[in-house]
């Protein structure tokens, strides 16, 4: 028997109207339902937002590493290689909760892979590695990640407000859009096009996305970049607010400033190793350096001469010593001008360490 032709352009129809239907009531009835949890192995509960003052989730559970203290995010004895170069050369890192962690490095260090670990983009080639006590892959255990990576790529067409809405559906107890928005500092432009922001606005917006789920631990990859100096203290003071809440935050930034000011703890890693760690008091007394301020008549290209003077230079009536030796510098500063003045002596900075750090390791 043959098929009427009209049958045989209405079946495809009718059979793609069914799927789409199908699809429909799974995606918004079922997905989100404890049915919807068996099949996915995960919770979808959808656009559920609380308006609550505490940034921080209470998403899944950290595990204790083998001596003891609760941690979020681990790589032990990681190695990975990409063809004849190593990226990561086991490295070993723990994050608490409450914790900010600063990793610093030049170029090529291996900050990226170490967090791309982390995040399940990449596998070890050697090591074992945690997030919230289970595999990156896992997703019970990306349900309390925020990211904000260095090089985001959002539909311009979507105004920022609807990024957030967009993201903030995936997290099953999210902020509410305004608390989001109001703790970025993106409120004058949350109607705007993305892709008509400029390049610090975007960063915003990413920002707001990256902590809309109240993330228990955040990745944070050079996040001020771009920034104004108010948006930036925008930005620091939500972090440290996350921070005081006990969410995790992993920090990379070149601005060393930045890691001074908000950084518990200070990594600093050099041709895929692990160089140096512990807090920043602890990073500056690696550095045998100190700086020597004070009001006086010297010639600078005299002090750069003397012995154990590491750089110097003037800014108006001051001047300003890099020395591995600060108290024969002060001696013989004393000596040289008898009307100098308002002398400090400063223990060296996060800058000053790692420069030494780096340099060491090259």
């Amino acid at each position: 028997m043959q098929v009427p032709l009209h049958w045989t352009l209405k079946f495809p129809l009718i059979v793609l109207i069914t799927l789409v239907i199908l699809l429909s009531s799974y995606h918004y009835l079922v997905r989100p339902s404890f049915i919807g949890e068996l099949l996915n192995g995960r919770k979808y509960p959808r656009h559920r937002q609380t308006t609550t003052g505490t940034v921080l989730a209470d998403a899944t559970n950290p595990a204790r590493n083998d001596s003891g203290p609760i941690v979020v995010a681990q790589l032990s004895d990681v190695s990975k290689r990409y063809g004849t170069s190593t990226a990561l050369d086991h490295v070993s890192l723990a994050v608490q909760p409450g914790e900010l962690l600063a990793v610093l490095g030049p170029n090529g260090a291996g900050k990226t892979t170490a967090i791309g670990l982390w995040l399940g983009t990449h596998e070890p080639d050697q090591g074992i590695v945690r997030l919230m006590g289970a595999s990156p892959r896992d997703v019970h255990s990306r349900l309390g990640v925020g990211v904000m990576l260095q090089e985001v790529h959002l539909a311009p067409e979507l105004s920022a407000r609807e990024h957030i809405e967009l993201t903030a559906s995936y997290y099953r107890d999210p902020l509410s859009i305004d608390d989001a928005i109001a703790l970025a500092g993106i409120a004058p432009i949350a109607h705007q096009r993305y892709g008509r922001l400029s390049g610090g606005q975007k960063r915003q917006v990413q920002f707001a996305a990256a902590i809309c789920g109240r993330p228990q631990l955040l990745f944070l990859d050079e996040p001020t970049v771009g920034l104004d100096i108010a948006a930036r203290e925008t930005m620091w003071r939500t972090i440290r607010r996350l921070r005081d809440q006990g969410c995790a935050i992993v920090l990379t930034t070149h601005y060393l400033e930045e890691a001074e000011t908000l950084s518990d703890r200070v990594v600093v890693m050099a041709k895929g190793r692990v160089i140096a760690q512990g807090s920043v008091t602890e990073m500056r007394a690696l550095v045998a350096r100190k700086r020597v301020s004070c009001a006086s008549v010297i010639a600078v290209d005299d002090i750069k001469s003397w012995t154990g003077v590491v750089d110097a230079i003037r800014e108006n009536d001051r001047v300003h010593v890099t020395t591995v030796d600060a108290e024969t510098l002060v001696r013989r500063l004393l000596a040289t001008d008898q009307g100098l003045s308002h002398l400090e002596v400063k223990q060296a900075s996060l800058a000053d360490a790692f420069t030494e750090l780096t340099r060491e390791a090259a």
